[in-house]
């Protein structure tokens, strides 16, 4: 029996090398004021960033431009809005990474709202944000978060009683999602890696979440498909193998709208406090955990058949097998080796480079949440995941 579900809506969606060119025309059907957000250096390496920004200017647009050069703070958010908030701006866009995505979607949220963001983000403010927004536009620049198909911001708060935290509605979805991939042949080695890891982890979790449906299975499974085909040729050969970008801003695409309409599990489970208490990459995190998280789970599995995550994982470790006609165990057995594999040839760096350490992993554990995730752990087998991850 098919269960119930309910599918999110998708934002317009332009995809094709090149087609960073149309930005200036949509951005204008919305009027003249525009704000623009990019990363420090984004767009800039990808060599287009005086292309896009003298395309926007050339099109009879007023045009302002604000940096975000690491993950979105309740006062970045909150600065910008306060900047422009009575500017006249009709249309936000957002090229960048993850971050730069999420912060664009948050300013284009509160350019119309009274307060700061954190009184509208979940578990922590006290008002419910009525969806209404700015026009927004987004335009990635990795293959990873999938920003640009989702209707959450994720906004952090780093410290010892830091958060991570979303800003979510159902409107806040990009009205158009420009994904271009000659935008990532610039993208540096270690950036390629851990965002490919975020969008691996958000189809493998959405995959085998206790909320997926027949929509997000078909999507999470081409997307990981790609993942298998592309993620490491376009490591080691992602400045040159347009196709390898092609394909994982494809499995990025449809990780943002698995993850959307099924959940997520452990691995960002993990990242959600992680990200609040130190200054890590939300893809190392996921890069370093995707392995630890799913080698237990499917020892879990092997004991619990008639779950439905069993039987997905093993079509999961079918995709990435090397070998035909075995038995589920030993497709299993060879994923968990392929995930080891993946991180090492990807050269994942380990948490510790960013000040975790044994002394805080109880800190962490106590608020790290299952979500969807198809199995329950116990708290020493989260302290020997995470564990693990530290190197």
């Amino acid at each position: 029996m098919i269960p119930s579900f309910k599918f999110s809506t998708l934002p317009v969606i332009h995809f094709g090398a090149g087609k960073r060119s149309i930005l200036p025309g949509i951005a204008r059907e919305y009027g003249s004021g525009v704000l623009i957000l990019t990363g420090s250096s984004s767009i800039h390496n990808a060599g287009h960033g005086e292309e896009i920004l003298n395309g926007l200017k050339q099109a009879d647009i007023n045009l302002t431009h604000e940096l975000v050069a690491r993950e979105p703070s309740p006062e970045l958010v909150d600065e910008i809005v306060s900047r422009y908030r009575h500017s006249g701006i009709e249309v936000v866009v957002a090229v960048g990474g993850g971050s730069v995505m999420d912060a664009g979607k948050a300013v284009s949220a509160l350019l119309l709202v009274e307060y700061g963001i954190k009184r509208y983000l979940e578990d922590i403010g006290d008002l419910k944000h009525p969806g209404s927004k700015v026009p927004f536009i987004a335009m990635p620049t990795t293959s990873g978060t999938g920003s640009e198909m989702t209707k959450n911001a994720v906004i952090s708060e780093v410290g010892e009683a830091g958060f991570k935290k979303s800003l979510r509605h159902d409107h806040f979805i990009p009205d158009h999602a420009i994904i271009d991939p000659e935008m990532m042949i610039s993208c540096s080695d270690r950036l390629t890696a851990t965002s490919g890891m975020d969008a691996f982890s958000q189809l493998l979790e959405s995959y085998v979440s206790t909320q997926s449906n027949p929509f997000t299975d078909a999507l999470a499974l081409q997307g990981l498909k790609q993942i298998k085909k592309h993620l490491l040729r376009a490591y080691l050969e992602g400045d040159q193998n347009l196709e390898a970008r092609a394909g994982m801003a494809i499995a990025a695409m449809f990780s943002g709208i698995t993850l959307t309409n099924a959940g997520l599990g452990l691995v960002h489970g993990f990242a959600s406090p992680l990200g609040g208490y130190y200054e890590i990459p939300h893809g190392a995190v996921c890069g370093a955990l995707l392995a630890p998280v799913f080698s237990m789970t499917i020892d879990k599995l092997i004991d619990q058949k008639d779950n439905p995550a069993y039987k997905k994982l093993v079509i999961a470790s079918k995709v990435f097998s090397d070998f035909k006609y075995k038995e589920e165990t030993e497709y299993l057995m060879a994923f968990k080796e392929k995930l080891d594999h993946i991180s090492k040839m990807l050269e994942l760096p380990k948490l510790s480079e960013f000040g975790l350490n044994e002394t805080a992993l109880e800190k962490v554990i106590k608020n790290t949440s299952h979500k969807l995730h198809p199995v329950t752990f116990s708290g020493d087998e989260l302290y020997r995941i995470l564990s693990s991850a530290i190197g």
